[in-house]
């Protein structure tokens, strides 16, 4: 069993096995609050910061609002000179745990996030002997991001956080990656858990220095590339839309006669206006140039738009050449019955004057008679 015992300078002896004497030993405590105020190191170098980032989840990819939903795990580690001991003073130890507000943290931030974050910060960070500070967090970052769907549904979209510091310049922190773009892409890829309906490709790290209004900063840039999922756009919207257009084809094959072939190609019309406006929903409105399902979709109403033209057009030429017909009929019919009717009247004149010259009537009496039988 070990014994708890101190020093009179401070220090511990072989006989000190809890992590509280190390505290004391560091002479970290709530009263002490050098440490969690002063920045690590000194004046003349910057301290760095390592980062590793992993992305963990692909929640959301909105690209009405332009936002990029994601989940990632952050670990970042910084060395304080400040705190160091002796494992073998302590019965071994080699790391302790320490809430956060013990020690100084570095104030980084996510440039392109839009959304506070609304998971619980870690509590704890963890020292080791060597004076290595580890602080270990996952975020739900919401971020902007600039999509561009010229090509949706099959586009590829690439989007970044930028980690930077809020005050502290580049001669006093700088930013610095944990691995090579190959590592931490093939390690999000085997940590990822849900990629909603994109699929992840590759995450690419870069440094840079960044001037704000005078102000150098370093940053440390992620751009994570991903690939939509088009099946389910291609079943659900693309294929129906052609249906329809092959719909509109079929009805050239209904007769004119009757408002059937009409009102089934109005029906057909407005069933594809109603998948352009689904469509007008998922697309953003500040688009930089059509996207070509957009093309697709006026392309196809054009045509079913010239169809519906083309059947009114029709059915107003066949409904004219019907009533130039029906006049037609109506005027021979009316000829043949005047004709009918003047032939019978003649021949009533004839017999009238055949009478009269048999009986012996004289010639002025028979043009009285002709004159009667034109004026009847």
């Amino acid at each position: 069993m070990c014994l708890d015992v101190l020093a009179v300078d401070g220090k511990s002896s072989n006989g000190s096995c809890r992590h509280r004497d190390v505290l004391q030993y560091l002479n970290l405590t709530q009263k002490n609050e050098m440490y969690a105020i002063a920045r690590p190191g000194t004046a003349e170098s910057p301290l760095n910061i390592t980062l590793d980032v992993l992305l963990y989840a692909i929640l959301d990819v909105n690209e009405k609002d332009q936002k990029f939903v994601s989940y990632i795990w952050i670990d970042s580690w910084w060395q304080n000179d400040d705190l160091f001991w002796n494992p073998d003073d302590f019965c071994g130890i080699e790391r302790i745990y320490l809430p956060i507000e013990l020690l100084w943290k570095p104030d980084l931030t996510i440039e392109e996030m839009t959304d506070k974050d609304k998971t619980l910060p870690s509590p704890h960070l963890s020292v080791d002997s060597i004076g290595e500070v580890i602080l270990r967090n996952d975020m739900v970052v919401v971020s902007t991001c600039k999509l561009h769907i010229y090509q949706f549904p099959f586009d590829v979209q690439t989007c970044t956080l930028s980690f930077k510091s809020v005050v502290y310049n580049v001669a006093d922190m700088q930013l610095v990656s944990a691995g090579s773009s190959s590592r931490i892409s093939e390690l999000s890829r085997k940590m990822m858990r849900t990629q909603s309906e994109w699929m992840y490709l590759n995450m690419t790290i870069y440094r840079k220095t960044v001037d704000n209004f005078g102000f150098h900063q370093s940053m440390l840039v992620y751009t994570i590339k991903m690939r939509r999922r088009s099946a389910l756009y291609i079943a659900n919207f693309l294929v129906p839309v052609l249906f329809f257009f092959c719909l509109d084809l079929a009805s050239f094959l209904v007769s004119d006669r009757g408002g059937e072939k009409l009102s089934f190609k109005v029906t057909v019309l407005l069933a594809v206006t109603l998948m352009q406006l689904i469509l007008n929903e998922i697309l953003p409105s500040s688009s930089e140039s059509i996207p070509l399902i957009v093309v697709y979709c006026i392309g196809i109403f054009g045509l079913m738009m010239l169809s519906l033209l083309e059947t009114i057009l029709l059915m107003y030429l066949v409904e004219k050449d019907i009533e130039a017909d029906k006049d037609q009929s109506l005027s021979e019919d009316y000829r043949d019955k005047q004709g009918k009717a003047g032939s019978c009247n003649c021949f009533k004149g004839v017999n009238k004057l055949t009478h009269f010259s048999s009986t012996g009537e004289t010639l002025s009496e028979l043009l009285s008679v002709a004159k009667e039988v034109s004026i009847k």
